[in-house]
């Protein structure tokens, strides 16, 4: 699940730390790093799905690279409940949605939480914040997902009790943290300092703002 990298409608708390254009430049190298984890499991098909009007901007910053489809509705609880509905009924078995803002995820904890879905009806990522990281399902479940809550401390909350309440069993993925804020996007120059290969672009995005920040620092 992505967006078009405009400026202003991207990684929106990030901008009371970064210039709106560093915020859509470090997206980009976020997304480009995301769809490589993707594209980087067996037999998995990889599909972006964003708002309507942001398909054509979408297609032109990604390339041929991965088919882009429109979502139904708008916002977050709308493309969730998009996903599922458009993917499973053209015979997907197992569907995960996940978004751009976690290119340093371990390829391994997506091939669990696929190997999840062979057992439980959904499996989630949560965040250490509250919300989730990914969201996956063997079909489409209307209901599940709602505005209330989404984008917020309690979206996991929410979530986890919309499907009891659907009788759905849930199988939770390790905790891990997505990019937000600031300090998630120190969090992440730290672990890619170290790893740079996990998220190639944003690592060399990241050290080159590092750089620069200390040259201005001697001027």
């Amino acid at each position: 699940m992505a967006k078009a990298p405009r400026p202003g409608s991207v990684k929106t708390r990030l901008a009371q730390s970064l210039s709106l254009q560093s915020v859509t430049e470090l997206y980009r190298c976020l997304l480009s790093d995301t769809i490589a984890l993707a594209k980087s499991l067996d037999q998995v098909e990889v599909v972006i799905m964003c708002p309507v009007p942001d398909v054509e901007e979408l297609s032109r910053a990604v390339g041929s690279t991965v088919p882009i489809v429109g979502q139904t509705g708008q916002g977050l609880a709308a493309g969730l409940t998009s996903v599922f509905a458009h993917f499973t009924t053209r015979g997907h078995q197992r569907v995960i949605a996940f978004n751009s803002d976690s290119p340093h995820l371990p390829a391994s904890v997506l091939v669990a939480s696929f190997d999840a879905l062979e057992s439980d009806d959904l499996v989630v990522g949560p965040t250490y914040d509250g919300g989730y990281y990914l969201v996956g399902a063997r079909a489409s479940y209307p209901g599940l997902f709602t505005s209330d809550g989404m984008g917020t401390g309690s979206a996991l909350e929410t979530l986890l009790r919309r499907a009891g309440a659907l009788g759905l069993s849930v199988h939770l993925t390790d905790p891990f943290y997505d990019i937000d804020v600031a300090a998630d996007l120190s969090q992440l120059a730290d672990d890619l300092q170290r790893i740079p290969g996990k998220a190639p672009r944003t690592a060399k995005w990241l050290l080159q703002r590092a750089s620069e920040r200390a040259n201005e620092g001697f001027q």
